[in-house]
C-alpha cells in the first residue's frame, strides 16, 4: 500500500489500506451481492459484523418487501376473479 500510494495520484491525504476494503463493501452491496458472499470477501468472523457495518448501504428493504408482497396478493386473488360465480 505504501508504494502504491506514491503511484496513485490524486490520492487523499490519509487514505489508507481500510478504505480500499470499504470500498469494495460498499461495491458489493450495491450490486446486490448476499451478505455471506461480502462476509467471506471481507473475512468478518460472522455476518453480524458486516451487516452492522454496510447494513445501511443495502436497497430500500421496504420497497422491495413491498413489491414482493404486492406481488404475491396480485397473483393469488388473480385466477380467482376470472372464475365463473357458481355460488348463484
Amino acid at each position: 500500500m505504501r508504494k502504491a500510494r506514491g503511484k496513485v495520484q490524486d490520492l487523499p491525504t490519509g487514505f489508507r489500506f481500510h478504505d480500499v476494503r470499504h470500498y469494495l463493501a460498499s461495491l458489493l452491496i450495491s450490486s446486490g451481492a448476499d451478505v455471506k458472499v461480502v462476509q467471506a470477501r471481507l473475512r468478518h468472523a460472522g455476518a453480524k459484523t458486516t451487516l452492522d457495518t454496510y447494513g445501511h448501504l443495502g436497497p430500500d428493504s421496504d420497497e422491495s418487501t413491498r413489491a414482493a408482497m404486492d406481488a404475491v396478493l396480485a397473483a393469488r386473488t388473480e385466477p380467482r376473479r376470472n372464475q365463473p360465480d357458481t355460488a348463484r
